[in-house]
């Protein structure tokens, strides 16, 4: 017997907390009744488990999913608002094979993620913010992926207004206060070099928005690269903004742009390069992959470590390129 919650977790149908929330909202049903009490038990293999009146089976195995998101998705399954979701991207959208993570390279065999199978998304990636994010059924990883107890660093390039100074590095790096409380320490550096790619806008469909990113990628390219020029010069009135290299170990609220709000340096663009050990420079905007089975492992690795060690036993992003990834 196991937790209802635990059980839509593993289930894939959400977060163990979204799961909650699902239960409080009256949208769970266990055996016909309607179940609001949290921590209510039950057996997956014998009960007549149902959210939203669709039963919940556990899945006969777990996908790892990584995604490239554009600019303008919603991170979550579905949006009342009616706008475009990173789940969108997984329909009819062609990944590579697990074997070939470079999703953006050759011409590997083809697959897609079949009708029916659930994942959903593990954190945040705001509306406006692009890069990697990780999607799972798999309900354990993904709850201890996402608790700040495990501290998983997540590495963001932020492109900021104005050139922030050493004070201002050493601020965001101690913590600054956000709604009453002080961030984590984090690692901070300001970077002269950027892997910089502009992400698509939302469209009306899944191949438009990939054609879209591909289009725009070759229109922005030349403004990207006069933009890495003016910060290699060192600066000049025309190098009005820069490049922030930041690694965090916790997942508030559009955490990044608040703590660059709090210094005068507001973000222009935010990309995320990491999610502990998992990086891949070559997927390109609006492509997803597999995971292989040794970056599941080193995931689980990271999952698992203490939180309570020094930051620096923590560096996110070195040393978790995939074979076929590495710059």
């Amino acid at each position: 017997m196991e937790r209802l919650q635990k059980i839509l977790s593993q289930a894939g149908v959400a977060s163990r907390r979204r799961s909650e929330q699902l239960m409080l909202d009256g949208r769970v049903t266990l055996n016909g009744l309607t179940i609001r009490k949290l921590g209510t038990k039950a057996d997956p293999a014998h009960d007549d488990i149902r959210v939203d009146g669709r039963r919940i089976r556990l899945p006969e195995r777990h996908r790892y999913l990584l995604l490239n998101k554009p600019r303008g998705y919603v991170t979550t399954r579905s949006d009342p608002q009616q706008r475009p979701t990173v789940i969108d991207l997984l329909q009819g959208v062609r990944a590579p094979r697990q074997a070939r993570p470079s999703a953006g390279s050759g011409r590997p065999d083809q697959l897609s993620l079949p009708k029916g199978e659930y994942v959903y998304p593990v954190g945040r990636l705001d509306f406006d913010s692009e890069g990697l994010l990780l999607l799972t059924n798999d309900g354990d990883l993904a709850a201890r992926l996402t608790h700040p107890s495990h501290g998983v660093p997540r590495v963001y390039e932020a492109r900021v207004l104005g050139v922030p100074d050493g004070r201002d590095l050493e601020r965001l790096a101690r913590g600054v206060v956000i709604d009453g409380h002080r961030t984590k320490p984090a690692d901070v550096r300001l970077s002269r070099r950027s892997s910089w790619r502009v992400g698509p806008p939302a469209s009306a469909s899944a191949t438009a928005r990939l054609a879209e990113a591909q289009r725009r990628r070759h229109l922005h390219a030349h403004e990207d690269r006069a933009f890495e020029r003016r910060l290699s010069r060192g600066g000049g009135a025309d190098a009005d903004r820069a490049v922030l290299v930041i690694t965090i170990r916790e997942g508030r609220n559009r955490q990044v742009r608040r703590m660059c709000e709090a210094i005068g340096h507001p973000v222009d663009h935010l990309k995320r390069v990491s999610i502990g050990p998992i990086r891949d420079p070559r997927l390109k905007v609006g492509q997803w992959r597999e995971l292989t089975e040794d970056e599941v492992r080193r995931l689980r690795e990271a999952a698992g470590r203490d939180a309570r060690r020094p930051p620096n036993d923590h560096r996110g992003g070195r040393g978790g390129q995939s074979p076929r990834s590495r710059r």
